[in-house]
């Protein structure tokens, strides 16, 4: 079975947002087109509470995209976003979400950050991700959302890891971009075997 899984199309990662996406809203019409061929339909919500660690507001000192060292490693301090129960924490007006099955929240531990869909930033807390699709039947992951080089990447690398066929549908992604993130994230993806699709292709 196919999945499709939509990765964190929410309010603060759209224009206008506290993390905005340069062009974040304009992968929503593809998503949407994109859902009604999927009977597995997975999203992703970043959730962070206030005193979250991978904020910059919450060390002294710190701007945000700086970066210091967590226990599981390099950690990207952000703008506050997707704070819990925030207008900027919602899914996108524009977006359908009612044909999703399964709402993923991450980033939830105060501790530590979650960029995957399957696991946080440790690489060993796991979201329930996985077994859910093993329970469905699903062998074949088409990723779309925000944002092409963080939360995307690791949901495809992490995909790919644990035996999925991952499709990144090109269309439906935008990435932040921080020194060449993108480019460097797609050569990541590819070198890992991700396949390259459009929207158009998947329905």
């Amino acid at each position: 079975m196919r999945a499709l899984v939509i990765v964190d199309i929410q309010n603060d990662f759209c224009p206008g947002g506290a993390l905005a996406v340069p062009g974040g809203d304009e992968i929503i019409e593809p998503v949407n087109k994109l859902a009604t061929g999927f009977d597995c339909i997975v999203q992703t919500q970043d959730w962070h509470p206030q005193d979250h660690l991978s904020f910059a507001s919450n060390h002294d000192g710190k701007e945000p995209y700086e970066t210091i060292e967590m226990d599981y490693g390099e950690q990207v301090l952000w703008p506050d976003h997707c704070v819990q129960g925030t207008k900027g924490a919602d899914f996108h007006p524009e977006l359908k979400t009612n044909p999703s099955q399964l709402i993923v929240r991450k980033g939830f531990r105060k501790h530590i950050d979650s960029y995957s869909a399957f696991f946080e930033n440790d690489n060993e807390t796991v979201t329930g991700l996985h077994g859910y699709l093993q329970e469905r039947g699903v062998s074949e992951l088409f990723v779309v959302g925000l944002a092409t080089d963080f939360c995307v990447k690791w949901t495809v690398l992490d995909g790919l890891k644990l035996g999925y066929d991952v499709h990144l549908v090109e269309d439906a992604i935008r990435g932040i971009d921080i020194d060449g993130s993108v480019d460097a994230a797609m050569q990541e993806m590819k070198d890992a075997g991700v396949v390259l699709t459009h929207s158009k292709k998947c329905i």
